[in-house]
């Protein structure tokens, strides 16, 4: 389902054409630009353009290699479900709004209708053409609202399901990708204290080194400091 969505944003943002890149790239990392253009069966170019485009939105990222052979850089590109499903989101809200707006005007306006020329106005337009169309000079009849009406209700019911979905669906990717932040964190943080432990070794071993040339002995270790028994005062 998520799939789908995805698929309509991309038709809806680039065109028609750019749709099957959502099945090369769901699920997968660093997909080679060739092997996507000899998919789609588009030129090198043509394909680059696409992606392109999709990069402008942020629904795709890439990272580039060298071709040691041939000395071009080749591209490799990943779908951004998060940020995919965040202007998903956006887009249906949008159009949530539309049709609410629209459905607001067909409760509280009166629309009439050319039956010939199958033409529907607001009342306003109505009354300055005198309830006459001026395309073929029929009067207009009264729009029988109630239709149109269920329609939108059905439509924006169908339109918060699916704005449910994606919300749930990006809070999930959400979570993927904190969870990937905090292992990065915690493995940087490991990394340091590693780096800080090989550097304190480094510089015991080289004092060590320097005593040895000098002939010196090596200092023994302190002993811990005994806290002093507190004396009991006789009563």
């Amino acid at each position: 389902m998520q799939v789908k969505f995805l698929k309509s944003l991309v038709e809806t943002l680039v065109n028609k054409q750019a749709v099957p890149i959502i099945d090369l790239l769901i699920g997968k990392k660093h997909v080679n630009e060739f092997l996507i253009a000899k998919k789609l069966k588009l030129t090198i170019n043509q394909t680059r353009n696409i992606l392109y485009k999709l990069s402008d939105y942020g629904l795709v990222s890439f990272i580039r290699k060298k071709d040691k052979r041939k000395g071009w850089y080749i591209y490799f590109w990943t779908l951004n479900i998060y940020q995919s499903l965040n202007l998903l989101e956006q887009n249906l809200e949008k159009e949530l709004e539309q049709l609410e707006s629209q459905l607001k005007n067909r409760k509280e306006k009166r629309y009439y209708l050319c039956k010939t020329c199958s033409i529907e106005v607001a009342e306003e337009t109505a009354l300055i053409n005198d309830f006459v169309c001026p395309e073929c000079e029929q009067v207009y009849e009264l729009s029988q609202n109630q239709d149109t009406i269920t329609d939108l209700e059905k439509n924006i019911a169908k339109l918060k399901k699916e704005m449910e979905f994606v919300i749930s669906e990006r809070k999930i990717e959400g979570e993927k990708l904190e969870k990937k932040k905090d292992i990065k964190i915690k493995k940087a943080e490991t990394k340091k204290k590693e780096e800080r432990m090989k550097k304190r070794e480094i510089r015991k071993k080289e004092k060590m080194d320097e005593i040895k040339k000098s002939g010196k002995k090596a200092p023994s270790p302190k002993p811990a400091k005994s806290k002093p028994k507190s004396k009991k005062k006789k009563i």
